[in-house]
Parts: structure tokens; sequence; C-alpha cells
């Protein structure tokens, strides 16, 4: 057993005093193995530890010790909402004097001013563009955290984190290394590549029953035992959990169902005084339906999650489900994903999920050791409770096997994709790792793919990719990265987004705004909207605005691009957003995550022009800033003021008050009685008038 007053071997008494404030004053088993392995004399670690048994204390003791001697760590996460949870809890540092940053700005930036901090912040995508950018700070880091390491196994995010890792690695050799995981079966794997020491253990601070629900019968690896009956097992499963006066999370496969099953819940539920106010500020943060139906769950103290809530919605949700205003949190799988949402039980209501040309899959088994892990909260609840429901006794047999006695999947490396390969091996190029074939494939030897397998594997694939770059004038014959492709990869993204850009230009005169906007969701870097059945209107509008539109062969894939540009025209000429939820089928976030992809791939548009000299270079730069404030041109002079958002910028350009310089020919209450009091007086301020 290792006390937290031990630690002042390593760490000054202030440190210790922290952690006594924060209630710790030992650390867990497998903590204490993880610091008697090396831990704070800088080694290597890769820590599989289930969720819960304290992997991110270990994280922060290494990040103090490195800041106290005046030195850098970098802290990667998967998720944005994560990297913004992380900064929280890591600014009671400030305490001891060591600063905290989160590189959280555009793609294109070197944030060199987060070299003044001691702990940064940021997601691998982030970190990865640092790395692209040539930021000074990111070659001097004496510690880098890997969180949730084991999406190195995801084909969205594996490749970027698994380069980012290879390329810190490769400019910080000396520096301690430690990745956080779940257990999965090839840890060992993982931490011979990462040159660490590997520490495991099933060990959890609250003892967790992993359990299978059928027909009122719970079983478990021990027996079974019965709940009261109600009209399924998921509602009997709730009024047992509130009987405890204990919180529940549902996980769901889809957002559809984590709303219906929020919905049909808060009938059952009697609400508070607390789910009255939470109610109130969720209704503040938007007009859409979503907005409303969510505002509704709460009230009653239920609530849904999922990406199509806007940011600040879902940070509503979490608040209160920590404060226990939400009794029953119905989600889809992302929040499994490393936030710290535990409960005292947790439902997967269904193991399956839908993928594109496979239909419904279950999901593997590290998947539901992640949600599951989330049940029983340390230091509040005397037990956790996972729950997979079947729908006969043969199933729950099944599931037992599979999921409940059942090991984790090996990760693997998912490097050898086109696409990962194709923006990876130019951003390889373009920042000097390599400048020559025989230095490319000894970069390719020290990847995670490499340590798994024979890189042969990769050779035609490689040879492909490095054709399609020197095709696209990305790169020279000796792997020299050219002017334009060096200005790819800083502008972070796929070469074939740039190509596709660049010649559909050079074919185009005097473009229409819907032609750029089309030509942006023609590439691989935009998400797509889903044609819906109900959405015939889309082949109306291809054929009206066919000649606005680029050449697309696919007509399929031109259906989707022209639903996702005409809501982007929506969002510029300033529908309102439950206007735009209701007509494209997307919920608020949606239209935000949308929009800002199209932001920044606008942005790479009046870049690349501006660069090659297409003729788009200030309209492209002017779509950009009306995506970014979704309005039309006239109103991007107001749209500069701090508080004038498209709606008050409307107001007053009705009113005649067309630009800043205008607004300070009139008084503060003029200004107050169009857009308020409050808003007004900023604006003043903003004039120099205040």
């Amino acid at each position: 057993m290792i006390k937290i007053d031990d630690l002042t071997s390593w760490l000054p008494e202030e440190v210790a005093e922290l952690y006594r404030k924060d209630g710790i004053l030992e650390l867990y088993p497998p903590q204490a193995d993880v610091v008697e392995r090396g831990l704070l004399d800088g080694k290597s670690l890769v820590i599989a530890i289930p969720t819960a048994a304290g992997k991110t204390l270990l994280a922060e003791l290494a990040m103090l010790r490195a800041a106290l001697k005046g030195e850098r760590a970098l802290y990667i996460v998967p998720l944005r909402a994560l990297a913004s949870e992380k900064l929280v809890s890591f600014s009671r540092f400030e305490e001891l004097g060591v600063t905290v940053g989160i590189s959280s700005g555009d793609f294109e930036g070197k944030e060199e001013h987060l070299g003044k901090n001691q702990i940064v912040v940021a997601t691998s995508e982030k970190a990865d563009s640092l790395i692209r950018n040539e930021t000074g700070w990111i070659r001097d880091l004496s510690v880098l955290v890997v969180d949730e390491i084991h999406l190195l196994n995801s084909v969205n995010r594996g490749p970027t984190l698994e380069m980012t890792i290879t390329k810190l690695m490769r400019l910080n050799p000396t520096m301690q290394v430690l990745g956080l995981s779940a257990t999965v079966a090839n840890a060992s794997e993982l931490a011979d590549w990462l040159g660490a020491d590997l520490v495991q253990s099933e060990w959890r601070p609250v003892s967790l029953k992993e359990c299978v629900v059928c027909h009122g019968t719970v079983y478990d690896p021990e027996g079974s035992s019965t709940i009261k009956p109600a009209r399924d097992d998921l509602s009997a499963l709730v009024r047992d959990t509130l009987d405890q006066d204990a919180q529940m999370l549902i996980f769901e496969s889809s957002r559809r169902n984590a709303e219906a099953t929020a919905v049909r819940l808060a009938q059952t539920l009697s609400g508070s005084g607390e789910g009255e106010k939470l109610c109130r500020e969720v209704l503040a943060t938007g007009e859409s339906e979503i907005s409303k139906k969510l505002a509704g769950c709460v009230k009653k103290g239920s609530a849904f999650h999922h990406a199509g809530l806007l940011s600040e919605q879902r940070r509503l949700i979490e608040e209160g489900f920590r404060d226990g205003k939400i009794k029953v949190l119905a989600s889809t799988p992302t929040l499994a994903a490393g936030l710290n949402l535990p409960a005292r039980r947790v439902v997967i209501r269904s193991y399956r999920r839908y993928e594109a040309g496979r239909g419904m899959v279950p999901i593997p088994v590290m998947e539901y050791r992640q949600m599951a892990g989330r049940a029983g909260r340390p230091g509040l609840d005397p037990y956790g409770e996972s729950f997979l429901l079947a729908k006969s006794e043969p199933e729950v047999a099944d599931l037992m096997d599979h999921y409940v006695r059942g090991e984790p999947e090996e990760i693997s490396s998912k490097l050898a994709g086109e696409n990962a390969l194709r923006t990876h091996i130019l951003s390889t190029i373009a920042a000097g790792f390599v400048t020559s074939p025989e230095e490319l494939r000894e970069f390719i030897d020290t990847t995670f793919y490499a340590h798994q397998q024979d890189t042969w594997h990769l050779d035609a694939a490689l040879e492909k990719t490095l054709d399609f770059l020197e095709e696209s004038s990305m790169i020279t014959p000796g792997l020299e990265p050219t002017s334009l492709g060096s200005l790819v990869s800083r502008l972070y993204i796929d070469p074939l987004s740039a190509r596709i850009v660049v010649e559909n230009l050079m074919d185009l005169s005097r473009p229409a705004d819907l032609t750029l906007l089309h030509l942006i969701s023609m590439t691989p870097n935009m998400e797509l909207l889903y044609i819906r059945s109900g959405d015939g209107w889309v082949e109306d509008f291809v054929d009206e605005h066919l000649a606005d539109l680029c050449p697309e062969d696919n007509y399929d894939w031109m259906l989707k691009e022209a639903k996702t540009a005409a809501m982007l025209m929506s969002w510029i000429y300033e529908s309102s957003e439950n206007e735009i939820c209701e007509r494209y089928g997307v919920g608020p976030g949606d239209v935000r995550r949308v929009t800002e992809t199209a932001e920044w791939l606008m942005h790479s548009t009046a870049q690349l022009s501006r660069h090659l000299d297409l003729g788009v270079t200030r309209q492209s730069a002017q779509l950009e800033r009306r995506l970014h404030y979704g309005a039309n041109g006239d109103l991007l002079a107001l749209l500069e003021l701090t508080g004038i958002g498209r709606v008050r910028a409307r107001k007053l350009h009705q009113a005649g008050y067309t630009s800043p310089e205008s607004l300070k020919e009139v008084g503060e209450s003029e200004i107050g009685r169009i857009v308020g009091p409050k808003i007004a007086e900023k604006v003043m301020a903003q004039l120099g008038r205040g």
C-alpha cells in the first residue's frame, strides 16, 4: 500500500496536500503497482486497468513531476469535450504554480503561445496539426499521455493517433510515454511498440456485477434473481433503480432510440424543482423542436444525449446528471468514450449497431466493456451493475458467453487505409520527417502497423499513394514537398479534397455561391447528410440548379452532396435553426458541426485559390465568413461586433443601421430598443463610447 504522503519521495509536499484536499489519502492497488514500476522515475508505461480505477491520477502525477522541474507534458484525448473536461480538472494545479492550456484553435495555427504552459491538453487531430505546422514547443516534451490509446483500433481516429504518437516519439526520443487504456487482449504488443512496461489489472474500486435480463429474470455468473414486474424489462430496471435512489445510464444504438426512451421514461417520473430550472436552461440554448423535447424530458428527470445536440446542451445534461438532477440518461455510445459520467447502473439496451453495407452487427466486446465499466461511482455507490437485455433464454446464454465471460478483442493498426496513407504520407514528407524513399521506409518501420506485421503488405498501397501525390503536384519524384503539398498539409485537409477543389476550379468560370458549396461537399472531408424517404425534393433541387452544381458521375452521391450544399445555403441565407432542422432532418449539433467543417473547407478553398490564382479567393473568403456567422453578406460588418449574432444583426440592419460606424451616430438607448440594453452597452463599449 502506498499513501499519498509517500509520494513526497518524488514530489513536493504541496502536491500531497492537494490530493489530501481532494480526499485521496492512499493509492488504489493498481495505482501503487504503477508507481512501484517506475512512473515517477520517468519510465514509459502502458496502464491497462478498468474504468474508475484511477488512470488519470497516475498521469497527473507524472505530468506534475515534469512540470515542477520546468518541463512540459502533452495530454492527448479523443474528443474535444473530453479535452475541455480535463482542462477544468487540471486547472487546480495552478495553485502549485503549474499552468495548463488547451489546444483548441483551427487546424492551421501554430499556437506557439501554448508553449508557456507546463501541461497542454489536445485531441490527436490537433496535436497532429501542431506537428504539421512545425510548432516549436512540440519538440520539447518530457511526458506524453495518450488517453484511450486503444482507439488505435478505430478506422476513423486510429491512423491519426498512430502517426501522431510515432512522430512525437521521433521528435522527443527521451520522452516518457504513458498509454492509458481499458483492458485489451494485446496490451503487451502495444507496450512493446512504445518501448514501455505493461501494468495490467482487473481491480476496480467499486465491484461490478455484469448481468443479462430476460422477461423479469436477472442472470449473472453466480446465478439468477427476479425484479418487480413492469410492462418491460427496461421499465422494471428503471423503477428498481429509482427505488434505490440511484441513477441509470442507458446506451441505445441510435439517436432516435435514445430520444424515444428518454421521452417514454419521462412520463413515469415525477420531476422536481431542480428539473424545472434545468428545463429553462435547456430552452435558453435554442428554439428547435429537439430542444423542446429535451427540455420536456429534463423537467421530469430523464434526458437523452447524442451528437445532434448543441455542445452547450450536452454540457447541461452532463452537469445535470453529475449533480443528480437527471436520474435516467439515454445516450448513444459516444458517451462511453471517456467522459466522466458514471452511474449506479448501466443498461446496454441494444448490443447491435447499424453499419453501412453490413446491417445490424454485434458491438465488439471491448466497446461493451467501455459501456459496462461506467457502472459504479467510487465513493458514492456500494457496487455497480450492468445489464444486457435479451429476448430469449438461448440469447441469454449467448450474451453471457460472448460479453460477460468473453475476452476483449486485440487492437490492430488501421494505417493501411488509402485515405489515411494519403493524408499522413504527405504530412510526413511536408514536415521534413523523410527526404527520400529509404527514409520513408525507415519511418514506416517505426509505426504500430510495422510492429504488428511486415511492411511489405503496404508496398503496393504506398506506391499508389506516392503516385497520387506526385500526379497532384504535391511532392516531387525525389520525395520533396512542393509549395502546394506543404500548403495542403498545413491546411489539414485530405490531399484528395485539395485535388477535387483545384481540378474543378480550373474548369469553372465565375462560379455561383452554390457551386462552391457543392464543391466542398464533394470532398472526402465533408460529412454528408443522408437522403431520407421523404427527401424527394432533393431531386427537384438538383434538376432546378443543375447549371450551378459541379459535375458528379455518381447520382446517389450527387443527391447527398446537393442536400448538404442546400443546407449550407439555407444557413448562410439565415433560415432559422428550427427550419433547417425540420427541413433537413438533422439536430442543432449536426448543423453546427457541418457548418464548422464547411467553414474550414471554404477557408482551404480560399487559400488554394490564392496560392494557384484560381480566381475565387475573394468569393470563397466571404463565404467562409458567412458560414461562420450563418448570415448574408450584408450583415458581415455588424457581425464583427461581439454579442451581435445573426438575428440581432438583421434587426439592426432592418432598422437602417448597416455598419458599426452607423451605430456610432445614435445613442445607446436607440440601440437598446432594438437589441436590448445590456447588448447595447457592450456594443457602445466596443465602439469607444462606453
